[in-house]
């Protein structure tokens, strides 16, 4: 059993996990299954937005894609809420990701 479907498989069991859903957002990325990716992160962020750890990689995963305004979007969103959780780490990198993406 591949790493994709232990989380899926743990993901029966605890639907509503975000640690799960960001892991399995991951490996949809490394498939090339960016939609899925999308999907996962935007349902962790709607019901979570605290986790501020699937503000980074929405907003590379919509970088990557040419969404540069949605990117930039969703990386105000999460240092935000670093802010807000005392994310210091978290924050600078989305800080960095957000400067690098809008001085292009």
């Amino acid at each position: 059993m591949d790493r994709k479907d232990k989380l899926l498989q743990m993901l029966a069991d605890s639907p509503g996990d975000s640690f799960l859903q960001h892991a399995l957002a991951l490996e949809y990325i490394k498939e090339g299954k960016d939609e899925d990716a999308e999907t996962l992160f935007m349902k962790i962020l709607d019901r979570e937005p605290g986790y501020t750890g699937s503000y980074y990689h929405l907003g590379k995963l919509l970088e990557r894609n040419g969404r540069t305004d949605d990117a930039l979007e969703w990386y105000k969103k999460g240092m935000t809420a670093a802010r807000v959780a005392g994310d210091r780490k978290t924050y600078n990198e989305l800080q960095s990701a957000y400067e690098e993406l809008s001085d292009d």
